[in-house]
């Protein structure tokens, strides 16, 4: 059978129990009554006003049922969602929303001002919605809560298609952003169909068993992304859970605090979070091990991260805290979902950056041979399974990442990798930012990982600069715990007793802040440019 996601929210309206929450944010509440009658409102205000099957509408919005909402109409609407960074100033957020054809923007009242000073250069968005956070309506635009809470909540009565789109716009890191253009049955299948990968949980074949699925099953999990939903971590979790009939619990902070995660996790009875990396594990464990006994973690099934690598070190240390639980590792991309997995529990380890590999799923050589397991030859990893159709309005970048390879269509985000000889995949890190010293390929994320098992160093990060000998130089950039205290040779003498003297760099710099972003990735391009200046600099 075909697949909409504005069918099965339909689906999941009728078989989920109406008096159970859809969505938490602090105090405030919204049941799955309310939120299939909110998001059936919302979908019938997005389609007046000249708005029509097929349009975008850009989310300008932090972490709150808004968002959820107004993604769920969308697809409801046979309208695009259109993920915007709100960490982006001014020329990055008239890139993103004009690239996008965005006709409406749906705002936070906090985002007011800076969208003042920036209509004229967006003339293609029609509608401007303001979601009320406190602070006063724009004179540009029309009320969110309204167009929700006022109607008769009933299903859109249209013929949806499997060929809707969802767009999910990449971070950035790599270039400009590009907008990620799924199909909602590829979507689906990619979020697990109706199960849960975690869990182990199958997909479901028809809406008649999703629907005989969740009325027997009763309310599902509660999940916590404590990441953005504006990136695919947090919001690619986030439906795995809504479309089993779960909640979907939020934080009202503007910045993550970890004390406000574990007390939210005691307070709504959470069973899942997802995080990426280090840069919420950290925290997250330094607050346990300062406050343990204030915080109910017995609700808690599993950690999940993605994106970024994980330290085992962290892992084992918030199992220690709650040894029932699961830290999962998924490996995946705005690209793809499911390249592979990684399970670490309080009785077994997964090493760093190893993955069991999903389904579907095999690694090319650059000329597109297929790498033999224990070959040891490094190659790109590639996902043939539910796919995006490309990026929007970019043929060359879709034509690079997705390519036929022996009649099957992959998806090859620029992951490199090895394949062990038991089968499982090594991440060696991202080949664009992959280094090039003296003809040897060095993966920062390798050497990163080697830093930041050092006492001193709290998170790490290496960039490749130009170097007249080398080609490329290989330059570690850390930030170091609070008391932490390492010389800069001693850093090094680390890494040559743990990797070959190729990976070692030349230079670790001190920083005072890595400064991930919110979705706990670094910039690598800035980066490299600091520790251009400071080796060019001590130099001189």
């Amino acid at each position: 059978m075909s697949w909409n996601l504005g069918d099965i929210f339909d689906t999941l309206g009728a078989a989920v129990p109406g008096e159970s929450a859809a969505l938490l944010h602090g105090d405030h509440a919204v049941s799955w009554a309310a939120f299939t009658r909110r998001t059936n409102n919302l979908a019938a205000a997005l389609r007046t006003g000249g708005v029509q099957a097929g349009d975008k509408v850009a989310l300008y919005l932090r972490n709150r049922p808004e968002y959820l909402e107004t993604t769920v109409a969308c697809f409801k609407a046979r309208l695009v969602h259109v993920n915007v960074n709100f960490r982006y100033q001014a020329d990055e957020l008239q890139y993103i929303i004009d690239n996008a054809d965005a006709k409406v923007l749906v705002f936070a009242g906090e985002f007011a001002e800076g969208l003042a000073a920036l209509r004229g250069r967006l003339p293609k968005v029609a509608r401007w919605i303001q979601v009320d956070d406190g602070t006063p309506l724009a004179p540009f635009a029309e009320r969110y809560e309204p167009l929700a809470a006022e109607g008769e909540g009933a299903p859109l009565d249209i013929e949806r298609s499997p060929d809707d789109l969802f767009f999910l716009y990449t971070g950035g890191t790599t270039g400009m952003p590009k907008g990620v253009m799924w199909r909602s049955e590829d979507l689906w299948h990619a979020i697990g169909g109706g199960g849960n990968p975690v869990l182990g949980e199958p997909p479901v074949g028809s809406l008649e068993e999703l629907d005989a699925r969740v009325r027997a099953r009763g309310p599902g999990l509660r999940h916590l992304p404590a990441c953005p939903l504006m990136h695919g971590t947090g919001l690619f979790t986030a439906f795995i859970t809504l479309t089993a009939g779960g909640s979907i619990v939020t934080l009202p902070g503007v910045n993550f605090d970890a004390d406000e995660l574990w007390a939210t996790i005691g307070r709504h009875a959470v069973n899942t979070i997802a995080i990426v990396g280090d840069a919420f594990a950290k925290p997250m464990l330094r607050a346990l091990d300062a406050r343990r006994d204030a915080y109910r973690l017995d609700t808690l099934i599993s950690i999940i991260s993605s994106g970024v690598m994980w330290s085992p070190e962290v892992k084992r240390a918030l199992l220690a805290h709650h040894p029932n639980m699961i830290c999962y590792d998924s490996f995946g991309s705005s690209e793809a979902v499911g390249f592979g997995a990684s399970i670490t529990t309080a009785s077994g380890e997964s090493r760093t950056g190893r993955f069991q590999l999903g389904d579907k799923v095999k690694v090319f050589t650059e000329d597109g041979r297929e790498v033999q397991p224990g070959s040891d030859l490094p190659g790109f990893v590639a996902h043939g399974g539910p796919i995006p159709l490309g990026y929007y309005k970019d043929a060359e970048k879709t034509a690079r990442t997705f390519r036929v390879i022996d009649g099957i269509r992959y998806v090859i985000p620029g992951d490199w990798c090895r394949v062990e000889a038991d089968g499982t995949l090594t991440l060696l890190g991202r080949g664009s930012v992959c280094i090039n010293t003296g003809g040897e390929k060095v993966y920062p994320e390798e050497v990163e990982e080697v830093l930041k098992t050092h006492p001193a160093v709290y998170d790490a990060v290496v960039v490749g600069i130009p170097d007249e000998k080398w080609g490329q130089a290989v330059i570690g950039v850390v930030e170091l715990n609070a008391a932490g205290r390492a010389s800069e040779d001693e850093l090094r003498r680390h890494v040559r007793e743990r990797l070959a003297g190729f990976k070692t760099p030349k230079r670790v710099l001190v920083v005072e802040s890595i400064g991930r972003a919110a979705n706990g990735k670094a910039d690598y391009a800035a980066l490299a440019r600091l520790a251009e200046r400071r080796v060019a600099g001590a130099a001189a």
